[in-house]
């Protein structure tokens, strides 16, 4: 309560009024009080002056010489009253007087009191005493004789004993005043307090919400205004708890959207500057979203399209598309652009937003895609154009020579044979490409695939003159999958490398195990790859060398089916090639486990 300024505020207030009210009336009062004295003083002093005049014996005295009976009569009088009394003829001489011998006192027809009692009831005045050298209040009453003026009986009284009574009466005063400011003063901080106190808990619990604590409730304290403000903050506070609890999960949920989504999403304002950023856009733009936050877009992204794009978006207020490409590590990114403008209250664009999709695996499949639908049309069009030509021929030509017909049939039947072999690989291929490629799950031991493998690319590796190794371990190793898809995979692999090993060169089939893992290498000493073809030997119809290949009769689909028989078996194919060296393939297949074999 001590750090209210207000409270100090409205306290110093109530301070000010009363201190200035307890001065004003003190004043006033002790004003009021020093009238009064004087009056009374006044009045006690004309009481005393003229009860002398109403003796009768006061014409006679005022007629006659000094006479030592009205000296001591007042003296008497003088002494019973405590009132200083005196006796001056209409000449100025003193007859009598209570304190003083009058034979020793000056004339006194000039002092100011005893001029005016000549033309007036009464005369009156304040000064110095000659005579005592005291200040004095006098009263004086004319006696008369009928209208004669004989002199005047005057009372004084000294001014010093009437200002130690008034300064008595001021003391009080002032000590009145003071004790009833002090009450006030302790009375006003009371209800200074009492009514700060809820303004102060309000400006708390406004200073707590200020800081996230929406929670906070200020109490009502009374059925005032105050309390009706407590009341009304109270309902605001749970109004705005709700919506900030609203808001809150509108974001968590628009947060957990935007970090689940596959494209990039960029939000800014409508002078461009990012105001969110998803951890996509983040990896596709190569920023940190966290960092990029208040900045502007172009100093961002440093790209022009992504800036024009928006700008024309802002501008037009409709939807911009477009598409830039990001030079990358490995190859360069495809990125397709989409801006919408974000409209606030009225309708009025205030922002943006930008979104990025990285389309870089859509146009290389999309390549491949067509380089397929090519590759296919090419290599069936060349067996298919090759036999109907040697067909035509034979037919239309009758008397063509036996040795020239057979070996038409011949070219005929090797051309049946590649077309065959191709359509072969194919259905092979779209069974391994649909759902459920595999036809049987099986625990299969790797050591027959390698010597059923090995027994089929015998006669070719015979004719090559190239010689074949194997190494087997002893014990089964065995992999759960489909023993013929198996024996085809490796049955590719080393055809492969029979064929592009130099005469009198060597194949090495090597099977082991590796912790979990069942790991099958083909090597060969043959003509290696060169690192520009490494990265597409395994696409469909992909050929280092497309003659050579057709020569040995490839189908350009070897490789890739080698590698979807691995990835259905929740396997993997790698390769290491040194041109002019060798190649070396390598596959690796998770092994059976006890529950498999069972």
């Amino acid at each position: 309560m001590r750090r209210s300024r207000f409270l100090w505020k409205l306290y110093a207030g109530y301070a000010v009024l009363i201190l200035t009210t307890a001065a004003l009336v003190g004043v006033l009062v002790g004003r009021s009080v020093v009238d009064s004295a004087e009056k009374q003083a006044h009045n006690e002093l004309l009481a005393r002056a003229r009860a002398l005049v109403a003796d009768d014996r006061m014409i006679g005295w005022f007629r006659a010489d000094p006479d030592k009976h009205i000296q001591q009569w007042f003296g008497e009088q003088g002494v019973a009253t405590g009132t200083r009394l005196t006796a001056i003829r209409a000449d100025g001489l003193v007859l009598a007087d209570s304190d003083f011998n009058p034979h020793q006192m000056e004339d006194h027809g000039t002092r100011p009191e005893f001029l005016a009692a000549q033309s007036a009831p009464v005369g009156y005045n304040k000064r110095r005493s000659v005579t005592s050298q005291i200040d004095t209040m006098y009263v004086a009453v004319p006696v008369l004789a009928g209208t004669e003026f004989l002199g005047v009986a005057r009372a004084a009284y000294p001014l010093d004993t009437v200002e130690s009574e008034l300064a008595e009466i001021r003391a009080q005063v002032v000590l009145g005043a003071t004790a009833a400011a002090v009450v006030a003063l302790v009375l006003a901080f009371v209800v200074a307090r009492r009514t700060t106190r809820p303004l102060v808990e309000i400006t708390s619990v406004a200073d707590a919400i200020a800081r996230g604590d929406y929670r906070r409730r200020a109490a009502k304290t009374a059925g005032d205004e105050i309390g009706q403000l407590a009341t009304s903050f109270n309902s605001m506070a749970q109004q705005l708890l709700d919506r900030v609890d609203t808001i809150s999960r509108d974001r968590e949920r628009l947060v957990a959207i935007l970090g689940g989504m596959v494209e990039g999403v960029v939000a800014t304002d409508v002078n461009e500057l990012v105001t969110h950023m998803n951890d996509v856009a983040g990896r596709i733009l190569g920023v940190s979203p966290a960092q990029s936050i208040g900045r502007p877009i172009y100093e961002v992204t440093r790209s022009a399209e992504i800036s024009e794009t928006l700008g024309r978006a802002l501008h037009d207020r409709d939807r911009e598309a477009a598409e830039m490409v990001r030079v990358g590590p490995h190859e360069d990114e495809v990125v397709e652009l989409r801006v919408a403008p974000l409209r606030g209250a009225g309708g009025v664009v205030d922002g943006a937003i930008v979104m990025l999709h990285n389309v870089t695996e859509l146009r290389r499949l999309e390549r491949i895609r067509q380089d397929f639908v090519a590759n296919v049309s090419h290599e069936l069009k060349t067996p298919i154009t090759a036999i109907r030509g040697m067909a035509e021929t034979l037919v239309e030509d009758a008397d063509m020579p036996i040795a020239t017909r057979e070996r038409f049939v011949e070219k005929i039947k090797d051309q049946s044979l590649r077309l065959s072999s191709l359509v072969s690989d194919l259905l092979t291929m779209g069974r391994l490409e649909s759902e459920g490629s595999l036809v049987r799950i099986e625990p299969v031991d790797l050591a027959r695939v390698v010597d059923s493998a090995t027994t089929a690319v015998a006669p070719v590796a015979d004719k090559r003159r190239t010689r074949v190794s194997v190494d087997v371990p002893g014990e089964a190793v065995e992999v759960l999958g489909d023993q013929d898809a198996l024996e085809q995979m490796l049955t590719n692999l080393l055809s492969n490398a029979v064929k592009y090993t130099p005469a009198g060169g060597e194949v090495w089939v090597r099977l082991g195990r590796s912790a979990e893992v069942a790991v099958l290498e083909v090597r060969d000493s043959g003509v290696g790859i060169e690192p520009i073809h490494q990265k597409r030997i395994f696409e469909r119809f992909y050929r280092v060398d497309k003659a050579r290949s057709r020569e040995l009769g490839g189908t350009g689909l070897g490789l890739a089916i080698v590698k979807h028989i691995s990835l259905a078996h929740g396997g993997d194919v790698s390769f290491e090639s040194t041109p002019g060296r060798g190649t070396v393939f390598r596959v690796r297949l998770p092994l059976a486990t006890e529950d498999d074999v069972a």
